[in-house]
């Protein structure tokens, strides 16, 4: 007689968790790879392809793009089931990297990102909702943690190989590289991840919210992107795009109070653990930015740093914020106060970027080894942290939406970073310049010279500094000479920009760290 095969406590065989925990670690760390080339690798990206004026859209609208999938894919996993959803994410990623692979200029790599987008700001929730399908609770937090070991190889070696193929056989190979991950995990989501639906779940889709988050989250980015750059902060253009955004909103969480299956279900919004877990999330990845798409900037264009040596410098960051998830996962799987490791991390992470924001051209190197260190031991606790808390808050049957709502708050604040912080750092870069630079130039330069110095790209493209120089050549002698004083300018400028995203960077994540202070010390699942 043959015996029936050992099932867990939610029914599924060994073979089963095991086929799902290898599509689930390998669905991360296909998105773990992105994360780590790609954030090196984006100011010289820009920079090749003429797109620094571009370079905030370049993470905010994909960015926004995520956070609505994030949002409605959660849900419909509820409905439909994870495997379905994944597997239209991972399609939607695999053609993005094949579009991005091939981009002749900015505004297509713009376009492909967001394409990208609609698989990857979903990914991510999706796999930790599977974890939450394949565990209970008591059990999820060992995973959850373990989970970070692909993330950790990948920070290990990411942003240091993102960097070399940069420098070397070009910043295109790393969406070629990215193809044989993406295959794999559209060849394993169907074979593991089991095909878990809610049948107690009425199959409605909520398309009126769907519409409403969609015209609210995007008249909020843009109206962002467009002010204090494209028009004043105080334009009827922008208060309007504003305005209407916080109308939208307003009528989003109306009609969700009133769906029968809402994208965002109320009774998440109303639990206060994850509540404070969303807004202190929101700032704190708004904050994180600085380091994630500014710092780097930092040391390639201020410090003159090579992409694989800045690469280098942010490595710790990323190994730490990696692995340290995965010794707090087995600790809160054995249960306890958790509050005492957010007010630790983010205190941390308040003081890091407060540090940062005294860096200057000729700060030493292994000073920003030590803001890096620094910020990966503070954030490191921080993901699973809210992995853990938000799914032991809620009930089962919202695992999908808690998760999607969770990463829609994180990618809103990914999506809002770019636009604010990339404004004022051109703000305050013009305005430096303006002052900076030598005042015999404003007089002998011609328009072309002009336009050229003040597209800071210059200082991450070799072939945008020779085109300056021979600008300059082009003048002749007494413009020459005025060449290095311009670069000088130039450099100082960029530094002085980037400082005003380090201090804003800094207020934010003290503003993270006084919501965090006030979550509740243990959670309760509301059923």
């Amino acid at each position: 007689m043959t015996q029936a095969p050992q099932t867990t406590e939610y029914g599924f065989t060994r073979k089963q968790v095991q086929l799902g925990l290898v599509a689930i670690f390998t669905v991360y760390g296909t998105m773990a790879y992105f994360i780590q080339t790609m954030n090196i690798a984006r100011p010289k990206i820009a920079a090749d392809l003429d797109g620094m004026s571009l370079y905030s859209l370049a993470v905010s609208l994909p960015g926004l793009v995520g956070a609505f999938v994030t949002l409605v894919f959660g849900k419909l996993s509820d409905l439909y089931g994870r495997r379905i959803m994944l597997i239209i994410s991972v399609t939607c990623c695999l053609i993005g990297t094949i579009m991005g692979a091939l981009s002749p200029n900015y505004v297509f790599l713009i376009v492909a990102s967001a394409i990208s987008s609609l698989g990857t700001g979903s990914m991510i929730p999706l796999v930790f909702a599977v974890v939450g399908d394949l565990f209970p609770p008591e059990k999820r937090g060992k995973w959850i943690g373990l989970l970070r070991i692909p993330t950790g190889i990948m920070a290990l070696i990411g942003p240091t190989f993102g960097g070399w193929l940069v420098d070397n056989p070009g910043w295109r190979y790393i969406y070629w590289l990215a193809l044989p991950f993406l295959v794999s995990s559209l060849f394993l989501v169907p074979l593991g991840v089991p095909p878990v639906v809610n049948s107690q779940a009425k199959r409605k889709i909520d398309f009126l919210g769907c519409v409403l988050v969609a015209v609210a989250s995007s008249t909020l980015i843009i109206g962002f992107s467009f002010a204090g750059d494209k028009y004043p902060w105080l334009s009827p253009h922008i208060i309007g795009l504003l305005l209407g955004s916080l109308v939208f909103w307003i009528l989003f969480l109306h009609t969700e109070n009133r769906a029968e299956e809402p994208i965002l279900d109320p009774l998440v919004l109303r639990n206060r653990s994850f509540l404070t877990i969303a807004i202190a999330t929101l700032l704190s990845f708004f904050s994180n930015m600085g380091i994630l798409m500014y710092f780097p900037m930092f040391l390639q264009g201020v410090q003159n740093i090579s992409t694989t040596t800045s690469g280098q410098i942010i490595t710790p960051f990323s190994v730490l914020l990696a692995f340290i998830g995965v010794p707090v996962g087995f600790l809160l799987g054995r249960g306890g106060n958790f509050k005492w490791m957010y007010v630790l991390g983010f205190g941390i992470l308040t003081a890091d970027m407060f540090a940062m924001t005294l860096f200057k051209e000729h700060t030493p190197i292994y000073l920003s080894v030590m803001a890096a260190t620094v910020a990966g031991i503070g954030l490191g606790a921080v993901p699973t942290i809210n992995t853990m808390v938000v799914q032991n808050s809620v009930p089962k049957r919202l695992l999908g939406a808690s998760m999607g709502a969770l990463f829609f708050s994180i990618l809103m604040g990914v999506s809002i970073a770019p636009a604010l912080l990339g404004s004022a750092m051109n703000v305050s870069y013009e305005n430096t310049l303006n002052r900076s630079l030598p005042q015999q130039l404003h007089e002998i330069a011609d328009q072309e010279t002009m336009t050229l110095l003040r597209n800071s790209r210059v200082l991450l493209s070799e072939p945008a500094m020779d085109e300056l120089k021979a600008s300059f050549d082009r003048g002749g002698t007494e413009i020459q000479a005025l060449f290095p004083e311009t670069v000088r300018a130039i450099r100082y400028s960029l530094q002085a920009g980037l400082k005003t995203v380090f201090w804003l960077g800094a207020v934010t994540m003290f503003l993270a760290f006084l919501v965090i202070c006030t979550i509740p010390a243990k959670t309760t699942r509301e059923e």
